[in-house]
């Protein structure tokens, strides 16, 4: 017999036994489905979340002082706080890289969880302001929705002026743009030029949907807690070139900061690409994870493969005689129970393999994450676990078909 007559004789053999083998496939259909889909899924998610974070900017890193605002403990120690990067500091450094042809934002988070009042009602008290210069909203990849950004006069006088966070617009104003309305926070009366567009809130809580952006200069001598510390935020046009950017900041930095020689630097120094590395890693862990669950499946599914190949052989005792006794080999005998067994796993498979890939894809509709995909990597990996467990749940019921003696066999009732 070739292998299309082997193929032909199991899907007789699967008509003969339809609920018996219907059962078998779905059992190794669930198993698949439950391995491509949690794959399928965590692909999907992970697209979505590097198509977010490359919105931030891969050719950018920011740099702020080391330790400052932090209470960590190492070992019950203090970590060390340096001071913070000062105005002139910031102003200095942002002066260096614009020689080299970098762009530099400089920013300083003024105060937060405020309330905003404005037509005699007030927001919760989740609102923060933020000093900013005019490289701030491109840099922070944010958008205008209505009005405009500041102008240079608006910037050198430190003018009463801002731009709010959508949530902000919803609660004082219905929704509607509040372009050349006024604002009360922090005892201060703002007129509002621009509204941003709405953004959501990222996993580190800096939205720009609960901001208030305020010129640099105004956040300078608003009412505050304790000394402002700016964040450096540095562009680097050319992805290619962000290490030796990075090594060019951390060494023009240190002059600023005045850094003694061999002594530590005195600020954190962060790619914008630095969480998406912790994604990917936390995306390979779960990867294993889903591998495992599909894998442990898949064992049990195989198992009753197994026991059903056993069965199946039992009932077959006489064919098998027969066969042999026209002069079937013991090797055409194993091949055509080793290929029934591959067919049965194929066939789950595929099911397994489109429920898996629509599953995945409708967990990530559910989440809000991500575009239909179709890993393709997951499906040939899919089917090529479902022939080796035929291979293996297959291999001793063939086996033990094969070594039946024929008279014997031709006696079984």
């Amino acid at each position: 017999m070739n292998l299309l007559e082997n193929v032909r004789e199991s899907l007789d053999s699967i008509r003969v036994n339809l609920l018996r083998t219907v059962l078998t496939a779905l059992i190794v259909s669930i198993g698949i489905m439950a391995l491509v889909g949690i794959l399928t899924a965590i692909d999907a998610m992970q697209a979505s979340l590097t198509s977010t974070f490359s919105t931030l900017g891969a050719g950018a890193f920011d740099i702020r002082a080391k330790g400052y605002g932090n209470w960590r403990r190492f070992g019950g120690k203090v970590a060390r706080v340096y001071p913070p990067v000062s105005w002139v500091q910031a102003r200095e450094y942002q002066k260096q890289m614009a020689r080299q042809k970098l762009k530099v934002s400089v920013s300083a988070r003024v105060a937060g969880a405020l309330r905003v009042a404005a037509n005699g009602k007030k927001t919760n008290p989740n609102m923060r302001i933020v000093g900013v210069d005019e490289n701030y909203i491109a840099a922070q990849s944010l958008d205008l929705g209505a009005g405009r950004g500041f102008s240079a006069r608006e910037q050198a006088d430190g003018s009463n002026v801002c731009v709010v966070g959508s949530e902000i617009a919803a609660n004082l104003f219905q929704g509607r743009p509040p372009i050349g309305d006024y604002i009360n926070v922090v005892g201060q009366r703002f007129q509002v030029v621009g509204m941003l567009a709405r953004s959501g809130t990222s996993m580190s809580g800096s939205g720009g949907d609960r901001q208030i952006l305020v010129p640099i200069l105004c956040g300078n001598r608003l009412p505050r807690q304790q000394a402002l510390t700016y964040d450096l935020k540095t562009l680097i046009p050319d992805p290619t070139l962000l290490n030796y950017a990075m090594q060019q900041a951390t060494a023009t930095m240190r002059a600023v900061r005045q850094d003694a020689p061999g002594q530590e630097d005195s600020f954190e120094i962060e790619r914008s690409d630095s969480m998406l590395e912790n994604l990917n890693d936390l995306s390979g862990n779960l990867r294993t994870g889903g591998f495992i669950i599909g894998f442990i499946t898949l064992l049990g599914a195989s198992i009753a493969l197994m026991n059903i190949m056993l069965v199946s052989v039992t009932e077959r005792t006489r064919e098998i005689g027969i066969r042999k006794a026209l002069g079937a080999t013991s090797l055409q005998i194993r091949q055509q129970f080793l290929i029934e067994a591959i067919v049965i796993c194929l066939l789950g498979g595929l099911l397994g393999v489109v429920l898996g890939v629509l599953g995945g894809n409708l967990i990530t509709v559910f989440v809000g994450a991500g575009a239909f995909i179709v890993p393709w990597l997951w499906m040939g990996l899919g089917l090529g676990i479902c022939v080796t467990v035929g291979l293996m749940s297959g291999y001793y019921p063939a086996a033990k078909a094969s070594r039946l003696d024929p008279i014997e066999s031709l006696r079984y009732e």
